[in-house]
This record gives structure tokens, sequence and C-alpha cells, in this order.
């Protein structure tokens, strides 16, 4: 049986990363996180099940600092690593940037570190779209385009790919790097935008929405579901080439303001909201992000289940669960 390693598998993405490895293999799983009020300790993994099962173990580790002797020897090699943990609120690193830059570098060197001593088959580093920078209407960032991050979050992450290179070229960690979009769905914590709406919408409250200087026009992103990157990163555990970078792109682009009217009449709900000078609040935000995913899509890969059916899903099921929209 394969053994595969999550870092952040408490957290959002990482938990449904859990459940799609789980679903779809027969691995055995290891999930490393220090359960930061991001994770909200173990509930994603009790909510979905994951705890009960023989095949997942847990254990609660700051890889800001390096693994100790005896968890290693209670981990043991496993054959697979992908690193998703992160402090990754852009909010949060404008505000404590140090924080934030510490927890991501320093955790990427820690387990680049282990893979060194464990040589695993596969070395997954989880980017972002943010290390890019803005990307201009019409503009696609390919994987070998050149970094430009515009805050404390996408520089650390940035710093995070550079380093996981030098340790391949190195030290010959067989490092992949992806670099994702917006991620959505289930469980997703309230301080991220889709929650957020959902949250501010049923209770009536104003909306603020990121646009620009002229309060004129919303910022947009590409949203991707979090069981769809799980799915894209488990097709490259087996298809991807070790060295090469690859963009998880979203299905397609929508603007804040557009998404939170559309969460709105799926809610069956009234919404008030303000445009805000995206500078003034948030210093270091862009407007618009943008990955072209042709080079994951010409390996074969497709987007398992489309955007909108994703977001009517996940509103669905956050009606039903409204215990994720307590901060």
């Amino acid at each position: 049986m394969k053994s595969i390693l999550i870092t952040g598998g408490c957290g959002f993405i990482g938990s449904h990363f859990v459940e799609h490895v789980f679903k779809y293999t027969d691995w055995k799983i290891i999930v490393l996180d220090k359960l930061t009020y991001a994770s909200k300790g173990f509930e994603r993994l009790r909510d979905s099940g994951m705890l009960n099962s023989v095949r997942v173990k847990v254990y609660t580790c700051d890889l800001s600092y390096p693994i100790s002797d005896g968890l290693i020897r209670e981990i043991g090699y496993p054959d697979i690593i992908v690193h998703m943990c992160a402090e990754t609120h852009v909010d949060n690193s404008i505000l404590n940037p140090s924080f934030c830059i510490k927890n991501n570098v320093m955790s990427t060197v820690n387990i680049l570190e282990y893979a060194r001593l464990v040589k695993p088959e596969r070395f997954f580093y989880f980017s972002t779209d943010e290390v890019f920078g803005p990307a201009p209407k019409g503009v696609e960032y390919l994987e070998t385009d050149s970094h430009n991050p515009t805050n404390p979050y996408s520089a650390s992450k940035s710093a995070g790919e550079s380093i996981s290179l030098a340790y391949l070229n190195t030290f010959k960690v067989p490092v992949i790097i992806v670099n994702v979009m917006n991620a959505f769905g289930e469980r997703q914590h309230v301080e991220k935008f889709i929650p957020k709406c959902i949250k501010m919408i049923l209770n009536n409250e104003r909306i603020p929405i990121h646009a620009d200087a002229e309060c004129k026009k919303a910022g947009s992103r590409f949203y991707i579901h979090a069981r769809n990157i799980s799915s894209a990163v488990l097709f490259l555990i087996d298809r991807g080439v070790i060295g090469e970078k690859y963009n998880i792109s979203g299905e397609k682009e929508v603007d804040n303001l557009e998404l939170a009217q559309t969460i709105a009449k799926i809610l069956g709900k009234p919404f008030s909201y303000d445009l805000i000078n995206f500078h003034e609040s948030r210093p270091g935000h862009d407007l618009r992000y943008c990955l072209n995913g042709e080079k994951l899509w010409n390996l074969g890969w497709k987007l398992p289940v489309s955007f909108e059916d994703s977001l009517k899903k996940t509103i669905e099921w956050t009606l039903k669960n409204q215990e994720w929209l307590e901060d």
C-alpha cells in the first residue's frame, strides 16, 4: 500500500484533498497540521468521516520548526508528499507580514529537509496564482512567466517555489509545482469571499466589494471548487513530470459583484453592497489574476464539475450546515 503525506490536511483545500485521495485510492494517508484558527481543529476531517478510518493518521506539527526525530520515526517514509499548509489570508499577511513569511517559508524548508531524508517519489509544492501579480485584461500567465508578487502572502509563496526548485537542483528532491486559482467549497472559513457573502446576505448586511480606484468596476477571479483542485493534483501524481510547473485554472472568470448577485439569487434574498477602492482598503490587493491552464488540459485532465454546479451545491450545503458560517 502506498502512503501519502499531506501537510495542512485539516485545512480547507487540504481536507478536501484528504477526502479525495481516500475515495479514489487505497493509499495510507498521513496528515500534518498545526491546527491554527483556519483549521477549526479536526472538524473538517471529523465532519467528512476521515478521522474514523485506520487509513488516516493525523499528527499535530508546526512545520515552521524542524520535524522531530520521534515524529519521523512515527510517520516513516511516505511515497508521496503534498505540501499544502500555509498561512493563506492576504489580509492577515498585511497585518503581520513577518509571521506569514516565516511560517510559509520555513515550513517549506523543513518539509523539504524531511523529503531529503525520506526520498519520496514525488514532492508537490502547492502555490498560488498570486505569485504572478495582477493580470491586465486579456493576460493569462503561463507557468514559465516571471513572478511579480505584490503582497507578503504572495511573496512568501513565490519564495517557496524558488526554494523548492533549489532543492530539486541541489538535492534531487523530486519537486513538482502547482499554481492554483481561487478555491471555494464546503467547510471554507468564513473569512473567504463566498462564505462571507452567504453569511452577510443571510444577515441582511451590506457587502464590501473591492473595485478599481474610481469604484466603478469590481475585481474578478477564476473560482474553482476544492474537489476539482484535488482531482487535478491526484491526476498529476500519476502524470506530472518532475521539475515541471502546472497551472490549475478555474473554468470561467467572474467579477465579485456578479458572484455576489448570483449567490443572492440562489439564496432567494435581496442584497446590498458598496464598491470600495481596493488599495485604500487592502494594500497589495490585485483586481484580477489569471492563469493559462492549457498545459494541464493538454495532458488530458478536465474539470469534473462545472463552476455553476459547484457553486449551487456549495451554497445549498452551507445552508444546511450553517455552523460553518460561525467565525
